[in-house]
């Protein structure tokens, strides 16, 4: 009897949280975030920086759905084809689908095939030479705001700490750019596989940070993020369906400023 009052409680906290995502969108939650340094609210022109194809649905679509949805620039770096099985020309095509599942047009997309940039695990990227390709993305773009993973990556692929890395050789190099750079929070094994539960964790945590340096954006297209995944049609098995479902990534992203 306990243990199916347990399933009940658990069952019933998931479908409360989902209200609260699918709800939570119509409140004027994280606006700050696209403030630019305190100043009146702007068009931006943003530049996500993703190391493999399928980064920016299984991780990412919550801030682009945010972003596209207020109107702001999205421009989509991916500094690798995904070549580790050989499939690297069908996930530069999936990638593009991905994105107009995702409502970036395909011609604000950039994918990097670079001898030096292969995928894989012991694949070591240069930071020089990723500061370097990012830094021509933002003066062909006019970038004005970076998102990039955490240092380690949601999942500690050693290709996504390199971006992070990448990206904060080049802020440590140009200084004087006005440009902000935010990171996707990695967070442990229970918080990232808890779906739309861990809104109210996220949440609070972001509210502690009265002066703005976490965000939180709520997933204002939950759907979308299932169709921009099945479109990585040669990474769409069973263990990745399994991982959109239950991942709260797919529920919000907390962005923390660099």
């Amino acid at each position: 009897m306990a243990f199916i009052l347990i399933i009940a409680s658990l069952v019933f906290l998931w479908i409360v949280s989902l209200c609260k995502v699918l709800l939570l969108p119509r409140i004027p939650f994280g606006n700050h975030f696209t403030h630019n340094n305190g100043r009146a609210f702007r068009k931006r022109n943003a530049l996500l920086v993703i190391a493999h194809p399928d980064d920016e649905s299984m991780f990412f679509t919550p801030t682009i759905n945010f972003l596209t949805s207020k109107g702001h620039n999205v421009q989509i770096l991916c500094l690798s084809i995904g070549d580790a099985d050989g499939k690297g020309n069908i996930r530069k095509q999936e990638l593009f689908q991905a994105c107009v599942a995702l409502k970036v047009p395909m011609q604000q997309v950039k994918i990097v095939n670079h001898p030096d940039l292969q995928d894989g695990f012991g694949k070591v990227w240069s930071h020089n030479l990723l500061a370097k390709i990012i830094e021509e993305e933002i003066t062909r773009c006019c970038i004005d705001m970076i998102i990039t993973f955490d240092s380690h990556g949601v999942s500690g692929h050693c290709n996504h700490r390199d971006v992070h890395y990448g990206v904060c050789k080049l802020l440590h190099d140009t200084l004087q750019r006005d440009i902000e750079v935010w990171e996707l929070v990695s967070t442990n094994i229970l918080r990232k596989y808890s779906g739309p539960v861990d809104i109210w964790l996220s949440i609070f945590l972001a509210m502690l940070h009265t002066n703005g340096t976490m965000q939180c954006l709520v997933n204002e297209h939950s759907r979308r993020s299932v169709i921009a995944m099945a479109q990585h049609s040669s990474q769409w098995v069973w263990f990745r369906k399994l991982f959109v479902a239950l991942s709260s990534y797919t529920y919000m992203n907390t962005l923390r400023k660099v």
